[in-house]
């Protein structure tokens, strides 16, 4: 993938006399020679193909890049279920023209738990189907328009000031790109129509075996089935090709983009995996199924168009939605036998170095999953911390000997220490992981999104060191005093413990379900518990200024967890008001 859609102005123009020479050679040296050397030949057809994908990919991320977050607000709303998952994996697809990019946010929502895998199961079955607008659009006659769709994106991205109109200028660039690699292949191989060893390959080409062996090994190379359907729609509006050679030649197309898929699961978590595989099995039986009535298909097909480009467009576009339509009421029972052989594994968390669930390095350059990656592993973070904070005040309210919450085993500092420490550790990983995806070709919004995260992380780790700078020391101060809290200030301690703990847990289902409205209520009730706060602190004063035994001798202690407890809930306030920044608004 191409990391920086940036072109200096005079390289620009450079490609664009390179373009403009190159046409005007292939045009003379098709009137003047009936005749093409092998030179020749492979130049044109691999520095044309080299067009045409570098046009593919810069269309793919200029579109990527004019969508922002939009997309993948869209799939973390609506795939409430699978027929609405099919519909949003196909709008997705083909806004950002990639079906690989709708995989990689694929993964990253199923690892946090956004969308369960029978949705993501649907949402692939969606994006085979926009896989196919490329192709729809490749199959436009505008080959001849290809020179001025390059100069006008060229002087739309390097020369507008606004971010947007830049991005849609590469969107256009592409697309000039993209239909001038088509032309230069179409013009090298016009010498070939009357060659019988070309014309016996191509021919081969209408075994369906070979076909779609042919389509899947050149889709696995070039890691694009809308490159390898534009090529064969190439060589069709060229003559060189038939519909019935085509059509196996796109069926292999579906089978080898899946390598994309299962490369990026090799190494990856188990939901990868599967989700590579589901993607792996909707393909290849949807060719099989489809691969033994060719010949009854291309009788379908012919009759949607005039012409050979459009109808192998059509047989691209026909195949999927009819394969999806089969295979969507099984969705459930696929996702079901994927799991069986695919089961989850027990993950063991080390003290010292915490496994890091989210944070997949291969999703960097898709800033989408990055961001949604970064957010689960804080979402993790958010629970160890609504452990601690659920800990703060045990010692002070009992005398007896305190275990840790969740291991008996431990007494509670040991446990306490263990997991501020995992929370320490992950913090670091997390701002790491950002400050990496920061690098990457972010939108305006994008930014602002990656920024919120970075200050909510340094939010939490500044909980973090307030707790271990002050709580031990709070338990000691503890023993050292002969007596307790007055009962009045111990039900004013552990109510407004009770509050914090409800705020952690609002902040902690918004990373959940990236839930707005509880982002809003911490910020709704955060000025209600300052002023409870300062409530209690008066009366607390007003008992020891009545020289109430317990309260005088307990005084200093009862201000400074009160004054912790204080702390604690700002910082969550400072962390839902970072969230729902105006800027950041992704609704």
């Amino acid at each position: 993938m191409v990391k920086k859609i940036k072109i200096s102005k005079y390289t620009a123009l450079l490609l664009l006399l390179l373009l403009t020479f190159s046409s005007t050679l292939y045009a003379a040296g098709s009137e003047s020679s009936k005749d093409i050397s092998i030179f020749l030949l492979l130049t044109g057809l691999l520095g044309g193909m080299g067009m045409f994908l570098y046009g593919m990919e810069m269309m793919s991320d200029g579109m990527k890049m004019t969508a922002g977050n939009s997309m993948r607000v869209i799939l973390e709303k609506l795939t409430s279920n699978k027929f609405l998952a099919v519909f949003v994996g196909a709008f997705v697809t083909m806004v950002i023209q990639s079906s690989s990019a709708t995989t990689v946010m694929l993964v990253s929502f199923v690892n946090s738990g956004l969308l369960n895998f029978a949705q993501a199961l649907g949402v692939i079955l969606g994006s085979n189907i926009g896989s196919t607008v490329t192709a729809q659009i490749v199959a436009f006659k505008v080959t001849d328009y290809a020179l001025l769709l390059i100069a006008f994106g060229a002087m739309m991205s390097l020369f507008s000031k606004k971010e947007t109109v830049k991005n849609l200028g590469f969107v256009i660039l592409g697309f000039g790109l993209l239909f001038y690699g088509m032309k230069v292949m179409s013009d090298t191989m016009k010498p070939l129509r009357t060659d019988p060893t070309f014309n016996s390959i191509l021919t081969s080409f209408e075994n369906p075996f070979l076909g779609i062996m042919a389509g899947a090994i050149f889709t696995a190379l070039v890691q694009s089935s809308s490159a390898t359907t534009g090529i064969v729609i190439t060589l069709a509006s060229g003559g060189s090709i038939t519909l019935e050679a085509g059509i196996p030649l796109i069926f292999g197309a579906n089978i080898g983009t899946c390598v994309t898929a299962l490369l990026a699961g090799l190494n990856a978590s188990r939901d990868a995996k599967r989700v590579a595989i589901g993607h792996v099995t909707f393909n290849f039986l949807g060719v099989l199924l489809f691969c033994f009535w060719i010949p009854t298909f291309s009788e379908i097909v012919v009759k949607t168009s005039d012409n050979i480009p459009r109808q192998i467009a059509n047989a691209h576009t026909i195949f999927n939605i009819m394969a999806t339509v089969i295979f969507i009421p099984f969705t459930g029972y696929i996702a079901k036998t994927i799991i069986k052989f695919f089961p989850d594994k027990n993950v063991q968390r080390n003290i010292e170095k915490p496994a890091l669930l989210h944070l997949d390095e291969k999703s960097l350059d898709q800033p989408e999953a990055a961001i949604n990656n970064a957010q689960a592993e804080i979402s993790g973070v958010v629970g160890l911390m609504e452990r601690v904070v659920g800990t703060l005040v045990r010692p002070f309210i009992d005398n007896q000997e305190q275990t840790d919450i969740e291991n008996s085993e431990l007494d509670l500092k040991t446990g306490l220490n263990q997991r501020l420490d995992k929370i320490g550790y992950l913090n670091k990983s997390i701002s790491d992981y950002l400050l990496k995806t920061s690098r990457g070709d972010l939108s305006s919004d994008q930014s602002k999104e990656v920024f919120s995260l970075v200050s909510t992380v340094n939010y939490l780790e500044s909980m973090n060191n307030i707790v271990k700078l002050r709580f031990e020391k709070l338990v000691d101060d503890k023993k050292n005093l002969d007596g307790n809290f007055s009962e009045e200030g111990q039900q004013e301690i552990l109510d407004y413990h009770t509050k914090l703990v409800k705020q952690v847990k609002r902040l902690n289902q918004f990373f959940n379900k990236f839930d707005r409205t509880k982002a809003q209520k911490i910020m709704q009730k955060g000025q209600k518990y300052k002023d409870i706060e300062e409530k209690y602190r008066l009366e607390h004063f007003q008992r020891v200024s009545k020289d109430v035994a317990e309260s005088v001798s307990t005084h200093e202690l009862h201000m400074e967890l009160m004054d912790l407890l204080k702390q604690m809930n700002i910082f969550i306030e400072l962390i839902a008001s970072t969230l729902l920044s105006p800027e950041l608004d992704k609704s």
